[in-house]
């Protein structure tokens, strides 16, 4: 006998061509998340500065609280920076952040207007076959992160080492004519950032992305004798650790030998006009400290550039317009900023002693 009822149709045969199309989508955004999480994990890491504050050293892009973590931190201490006024920052300073080849830093400048602005103002040269997210016309503002990717390059950290000074203080405690080292010296270290291309295993081209202080040097210091008699030894320990203490503030700067041909320039600069050697020690204290003596000197997280770390590196075009590479036109920036915000160069020192910044 015949069945008179309806097969039943398979569910799968009853779903439309749109809702094929509707399933087909959702399925592949998902897939799209999935993999691009594994894609996308431990991707970017970036080496921040600040040696008096707490920073993040890496991050991954899929965890969000840490990037956000490190974007507030890079941001809040260029912000705070800026808020102070440190180092001839003002309320029309700016900043963006940019993302080289996963590498971050912070470009500091005024009238910022779109991308290529910013990329100018922070002396990022382009290639050809450069990727630029967003497009260099594309308007910015301080919560715009610029990202660019260079293919076959990669980025390096290098460190270097900073030449330690030697400092020559006179002191009653010792015999006229004596000397005893009070304290050693020690090399500092800079911690430099390249982003390298390499040719067929060789380097073609190797682009310093940031560089920053990761040690200061330790000066040297020789106690030079200035007393009339021989001191008994009892006394002259205890004059010894007096004299240390001293030492750490201004009253007693000392005589600081030039270490570089740099500082040789500085030292006679300085003398010349109307300086004193205790003027030239605090000098050498504070950039020893803040690029140790490199030029080109760039702080990833605050932005700052320089011998001086000016806030932005632009604000020393007002003692020249080489002030990008002119570590002469750098340090007569510093010393008008010294004596403009502190009153002197050894007020500046004073500051930086008790406060990490200038």
């Amino acid at each position: 006998m015949a069945s008179h009822r309806k097969e039943k149709a398979f569910i799968l045969k009853r779903i439309t061509r749109r809702q094929w199309i509707r399933l087909g989508a959702g399925a592949a955004a998902a897939a799209l998340l999935i993999t691009g999480g594994f894609v996308s994990r431990d991707f970017y890491t970036s080496n921040t500065n600040r040696t008096n504050t707490s920073s993040i050293t890496s991050y991954s892009a899929t965890k969000s609280d840490e990037v956000d973590q490190f974007q507030a931190a890079s941001r809040g201490d260029a912000r705070a920076d800026i808020k102070a006024g440190l180092r001839g920052a003002d309320a029309n300073t700016s900043y963006v952040k940019v993302v080289i080849n996963g590498n971050s830093r912070v470009v500091l400048g005024e009238n910022f207007t779109d991308v290529k602005s910013v990329l100018d103002q922070g002396n990022i040269t382009l290639e050809p076959d450069d990727s630029v997210s967003p497009s260099l016309t594309t308007k910015v503002n301080e919560s715009t992160v610029i990202t660019i990717d260079r293919a076959g390059s990669s980025i390096e950290t290098v460190e270097k080492a900073i030449a330690f000074n030697t400092v020559e203080k006179k002191t009653d405690a010792l015999p006229s004519g004596t000397k005893k080292v009070q304290e050693e010296g020690e090399k500092g270290i800079m911690q430099m950032t390249n982003l390298v291309t390499k040719a067929g295993g060789k380097v073609t081209s190797s682009n310093t992305l940031s560089a920053w202080v990761k040690k200061a040097p330790k000066s040297k210091v020789i106690l030079i004798g200035t007393g009339s008699t021989q001191a008994d030894s009892s006394s002259s320990s205890s004059s010894s650790s007096s004299s240390s203490s001293s030492s750490t503030g201004s009253s007693n700067l000392g005589t600081t030998v030039p270490a570089s041909d740099m500082q040789k320039w500085a030292h006679d600069y300085l003398l010349a006009n109307g300086y004193s050697e205790a003027d030239f020690s605090a000098t050498v204290y504070i950039i020893n400290h803040e690029s140790g003596w490199d030029p080109t000197a760039t702080n990833p997280s605050s932005g700052a550039y320089g011998l001086p770390q000016a806030l932005p590196g632009s604000k020393m075009s007002s003692a020249g317009a080489d002030w990008q590479t002119n570590y002469q036109t750098q340090l007569k920036w510093f010393l008008s900023y010294c004596n403009e915000r502190y009153g002197s160069v050894q007020g500046a020192y004073n500051y930086w002693l008790a406060n990490h910044n200038y």
